[in-house]
């Protein structure tokens, strides 16, 4: 029988010392090369991402605190000094304070109908199994593949005939009905995610569904409802379409509406500063809501993967 042969002792004071097994380092110190080259790669496409994203915005701020000499003559150059008239003519001569007044009006109103009613068919969807169930949520799902151009003709003569042509109201129901399909998408897969310990504990309190998901399960959605609420501000902010066939009075165009007709009403007379300047007018609510709202966006989209 073999057995294994213990080294023999060194003895104390010989000068000798026991030499440790060699362990092999290269591939560790193979991986952690490979792992540095990919750090850097992926650092850098992040950096040319981060710079093609933000030098035409921060160009676009610049341009709007120069005069029109200076956007031809030194495009790349800062401004000689901030021409804040500028912005003041845009906002006053080219009617853009009555534009964003009528963006404010018709994205909140719409924002806040589409987070209500799609909060509540969400958590039905999610929460409840009744017949037709799947349907309907597969209904939701085939309502985001339906463009949106095959359907304007139609929704044209649909508006005009319930008399909300041209109307703030008409233009809120109608962005409620074009974002809801994405709302209940994104949320009814948010509602399955929370416990539903709490709503039955509420439920033995003697708690009514309303009180229920109004009080319970919608503050436990908060981060779900900030995040979808970002992506239809978006959408329904930079909304262009819509508003263009369904409304077409001068005195009650949106903000996007509003920027063409500045693009060509300022472009034959070569304000080309008023229009940067109601362009950047255009872009700093969606960018502030964003940076104010990102941490909240971020725990919605990984709120399914925490759990």
């Amino acid at each position: 029988m073999k057995t294994t042969d213990t080294p023999a002792s060194v003895p104390a004071g010989s000068g000798a010392s026991v030499s440790k097994v060699d362990v092999p380092s290269t591939a560790p110190a193979k991986e952690k090369k490979e792992g540095n080259v990919l750090n850097v790669f992926s650092h850098g496409m992040l950096v040319l991402w981060a710079f093609m994203v933000v030098m035409p915005l921060l160009w676009a701020v610049m341009t709007s605190f120069k005069d029109d000499n200076s956007i031809f003559s030194s495009p790349w150059a800062l401004p000689d000094k901030l021409h804040f008239d500028n912005w003041a003519r845009a906002w006053t001569d080219a009617n853009m304070s009555d534009y964003f007044l009528n963006t404010i009006l018709v994205v909140g109103g719409s924002l806040i109908g589409t987070l209500v009613l799609g909060s509540m068919a969400a958590y039905v969807l999610a929460r409840f199994d009744f017949p037709g169930n799947r349907f309907i949520y597969y209904l939701f799902i085939g309502g985001m593949s339906f463009p949106i151009m095959l359907a304007l003709v139609p929704l044209f003569y649909v508006v005009n005939n319930m008399g909300l042509l041209n109307t703030i109201h008409g233009l809120i129901l109608v962005y409620i009905a074009y974002s809801l399909p994405f709302t209940v998408f994104f949320l009814t897969a948010f509602f399955r995610t929370l416990p539903t310990s709490v709503a039955e504990a509420a439920f033995v309190d003697g708690a009514s569904h309303s009180r229920t998901f109004f009080q319970i399960m919608l503050p436990m959605a908060k981060p779900g409802l900030i995040s979808v609420g970002i992506f239809n501000f978006l959408g329904q902010w930079n909304q262009y379409m819509l508003p263009t066939v369904l409304n077409t009075d001068p005195d009650k165009r949106v903000l996007t509406q509003g920027l063409v007709q500045l693009a060509a009403s300022q472009g034959y007379k070569g304000d080309w500063s008023g229009l940067f300047a109601g362009l950047v007018m255009a872009m700093l609510p969606v960018l502030a809501a964003y940076i104010i709202f990102q941490r909240q966006v971020v725990q919605g989209l990984t709120a399914g993967a925490l759990k």
